[in-house]
């Protein structure tokens, strides 16, 4: 299987080290989102969408990045972010969904998070992601793709 992971990962790197986890255990090509208008993501079998979380939704560039997903596109979605929410995915999921793509599955966990008020506080989420949050998301890609 052929899959890309466009990623944008800008305070901590939280989710650039999911990202990384997945690309070097299955061999996945990441791609900055500075770099995804140059991909021709009709080439890849699967193409996942990965990002920090901010008021509640993925980063705004991801976010406008989505309604480019070709249909038919198999995708999927990573995130992290300070305190996790099932319905952070939603808006870029109904994106992707009314333009014909087809959401695989989500994965999210905690990240460091030192964003707005939460510096004053020296960040919630310290240490995260774990290990085992890092385990879990190469899990999840290794059931939405088949691969072990």
């Amino acid at each position: 299987m052929k899959s890309i992971i466009i990623y944008e990962s800008t305070h901590h790197g939280n989710t650039k080290k999911l990202v990384d986890a997945i690309a070097k255990k299955h061999h996945v090509e990441t791609v900055s989102i500075e770099n995804a208008e140059s991909v021709d993501l009709s080439g890849y079998d699967m193409v996942g969408l990965a990002a920090g979380i901010a008021f509640g939704k993925f980063y705004k560039r991801m976010e406008e990045f989505a309604m480019k997903i070709p249909s038919g596109s198999r995708v999927f979605l990573l995130y992290t972010c300070g305190n996790p929410s099932a319905g952070y995915v939603k808006n870029i999921t109904r994106t992707l969904t009314s333009n014909g793509a087809r959401v695989m599955g989500n994965y999210g966990c905690r990240g460091y998070d030192t964003y707005g008020p939460f510096k004053l506080v020296g960040g919630i989420a310290k240490g995260h992601p774990t290990e085992e949050d890092i385990a879990g998301a190469v899990m999840f890609y290794d059931k939405i793709s088949g691969e072990k």
